[in-house]
This record gives structure tokens, C-alpha cells and sequence, in this order.
């Protein structure tokens, strides 16, 4: 049995440390099974299915790690049992104590350095903005994951989820001032503050803010719904294409901001636009639909569509979408999935997933 060890002091950055992109080499991938009722507009088992379908698709790329509940003595479901059940038998399931099942956000963020060494950064974690609770099991849930992968940990003295920054791997990094600015976040902490943060923990140079991230996305305009690198000087955006879209202004702004960026290198960026699909509402609830939240795997693409269940308007924005996501990623299989069993708890297959690195780059290797 492992224990967890304190942090480590210092700063990643002083240390040789970086946040590597997401096409860096791999050694799995780390998911959390669903659990928080309230969370979810169609309830746990859409939810669970949706996570089970993604899950079946990462296995077959690369392994995978499924945080679970251990026994909830309230209703006597054991998370870890039903998962094993339902998940390949190549995956690999960690009962650990957690509130919710989005591992993008409240995961670790794993760094690594020129010499093949690795360490993580424990962000703080309250729940985007205290909006669900409670989130202390959440908040403690990415100690527990670098003490079983026996990392070190920096403990870093800011509220961040993960799905709210993008980076190249050579030192630029997305956000959106919607997000990172917002006061339910880091009230105390000024723009200055918040980016000195970003370049001592993820030893990024360049910091680009865009915006505002999607119109009704509850995470506060998390970058991963709106706009990711797919390779460094090349960026995808999810924009509106016609003035009576709710995203149109934001639109129009976001590309402006990148238009007029360069990156750690000196480069002006190119922009690829991937037109938003038509607005969809479930129980009256906005669904922040994005094909911008897809995860790349070892030689694939997981990518969320939404027009599985016969829409046929959706069917052809999802068409448009791989379309463009396969002219940017020519050397990968684009395995589609239906996102929409995952979008009715607020994200998409990027959120609930997160990347660990293989500790050592190997020469004609990619995710």
C-alpha cells in the first residue's frame, strides 16, 4: 500500500519541468467513473454508457486507468464492481474516494523534463466556482493518483481545472479570460498573478487569451470546448458562422485575438474554423455542444458527434466536423462517439479524460 508523501518544494519551472503537449508519447490515459446524480440531466446510466463507450474506444489505442468509489455505504453500489463489469478487461481500475467524474479537471497535470523525469501539479479544485458540492474527496483526488503512480507533486496555490488551458509543448499556452479571470476561481489574484503561476508551474513562456469560451458552457468558458492546438503554430477554433448564433460575437473576437497572436517561437499562428453545430436544449437546459472537445489517443482521435439518434441537421455538422478533423489529422483513426450521453453532464470526451505521459520521449513517436 502506497502512502502519500508531502510535496515537494520548489517550483516546477526552477526545476526543469514543462507541460508537454497532447501529442506527446503516452503511457495511458486516466478516467473516473460517474457518480454524482444531480450532475447528470438524463441520469447515471446515460452517463455510465456514455463513459463505457469511450472508455472501450481509448482501450484500443492505449491503456487506460478508471478511478472509482470504493463501497458507498448509503446504497450499498460498489463503483469499482460495476466498472469492472462493463469495462474491457485491459483496463485498469483504482478505487479511490471522489465526488464527481470529471478527470480532466480535477486530475493531476503530469510534467516531464528533458532527462525523462516526470511530476505532477496539484491544482486547488472548487468544483467550478462552487457550483456543486461537495468536492473536498475531488480536491484531494490528485494526490492520491501521483502517490499511486509515484510521482512527485507540486502543490500549486491556484484554483484550475484542466480543461480550461491547451499548450504546445513549446511554451504557449490557451486560455480564456472568461475562465481564469472569473472571481468564483482566484478573487484575490490579478491577471499578472495568474499567468506568473502558469509559467513557474507549467513552464510555459506565451500565454494567448482568448475570450469567452462557448455561450452557455457551465464550466465558465472552459479553452477545451472552444479552441486547442493540433500542432504547435496551428490552432482549431469552434466558431459561429452566421450572425444569429449566441456565439457569434465571441466568435468574431476570438479570432481576432489569435489573428494578431504569436506563439513562444515567434510564429503567427494559422487558424482553422470548425463551424458549431445547430443549438440543442434537453429539459430546457442549453447543451454546449463542441467537436473541439475530442481527445487525441496513440494513433487516434476520440471525437464527440451528436446526431447518432437520427437528428439529421446535427448528422451533417457532425459530418463537416470530421471532415476538417481528418484533413488535420491525416495520420490518425477518428473513432466518433456519441457524445451526447456525456454533454447532458455539462462536457464531452476531453473532460472526462487525462493524459499521462510516458516518462521518456521515444524518436518517430506520437499520440
Amino acid at each position: 500500500m502506497y502512502t502519500i508523501p508531502d510535496s515537494v518544494s520548489g517550483l516546477p519551472r526552477e526545476q526543469g519541468f514543462w507541460m508537454p503537449a497532447e501529442w506527446f508519447p503516452r503511457e495511458a490515459t486516466l478516467m473516473s467513473w460517474p457518480v454524482r446524480e444531480e450532475a447528470w440531466l438524463a441520469g447515471l446510466e446515460e452517463a455510465r454508457e456514455g463513459y463505457v463507450e469511450v472508455a472501450r474506444a481509448i482501450a484500443e489505442f492505449e491503456p487506460l486507468i478508471m478511478v472509482a468509489r470504493p463501497l458507498e455505504e448509503s446504497n450499498r453500489y460498489r463503483a469499482s464492481e460495476d466498472a469492472r463489469r462493463r469495462l474491457p478487461a485491459s483496463v485498469e481500475i483504482w478505487e479511490f474516494p471522489h465526488d464527481d467524474s470529471w478527470m480532466r479537471d480535477n486530475g493531476p497535470t503530469i510534467l516531464v523534463d528533458v532527462q525523462g523525469r516526470r511530476a505532477g501539479v496539484n491544482w486547488k479544485f472548487n468544483a467550478w466556482g462552487e457550483k456543486y458540492h461537495p468536492y473536498e474527496a475531488d480536491d484531494q483526488l490528485a494526490p492520491h493518483i501521483l502517490a499511486r503512480l509515484g510521482l512527485p507533486r507540486f502543490d500549486a496555490p491556484l484554483v484550475l481545472e484542466g480543461g480550461s488551458i491547451h499548450v504546445d509543448g513549446e511554451g504557449t499556452l490557451l486560455t480564456t479570460e472568461e475562465c481564469l479571470l472569473a472571481p468564483n476561481r482566484n478573487p484575490r489574484l490579478s491577471r499578472a498573478d495568474i499567468e506568473q503561476y502558469l509559467r513557474d508551474y507549467l513552464g510555459v513562456d506565451t500565454i494567448i487569451w482568448l475570450g469567452k469560451g462557448l455561450w452557455g458552457d457551465e464550466t465558465d468558458g472552459h479553452v477545451d470546448n472552444l479552441a486547442c492546438f493540433v500542432r504547435p503554430g496551428l490552432v482549431v477554433l469552434q466558431g459561429a458562422t452566421g450572425q444569429d448564433s449566441p456565439n457569434w460575437e465571441r466568435t468574431q473576437e476570438n479570432l481576432r485575438i489569435l489573428s494578431e497572436a504569436r506563439d513562444a517561437r515567434g510564429r503567427r499562428l494559422e487558424v482553422v474554423l470548425i463551424p458549431e453545430p445547430p443549438q440543442r436544449f434537453y429539459n430546457g437546459e442549453p447543451l454546449t455542444l463542441s467537436y473541439i472537445n475530442f481527445y487525441p489517443v496513440t494513433g487516434g482521435l476520440v471525437v464527440p458527434v451528436f446526431g447518432k439518434s437520427g437528428d439529421g441537421e446535427l448528422k451533417k455538422t457532425d459530418d463537416r466536423a470530421l471532415g476538417i478533423l481528418r484533413d488535420l489529422y491525416p495520420d490518425r483513426i477518428l473513432v466518433p462517439i456519441d457524445g451526447m450521453k456525456i454533454i447532458k453532464g455539462g462536457g464531452n470526451v476531453h473532460c472526462i479524460t487525462q493524459q499521462i505521459p510516458a516518462a521518456r520521449r521515444t524518436e518517430n513517436s506520437e499520440a
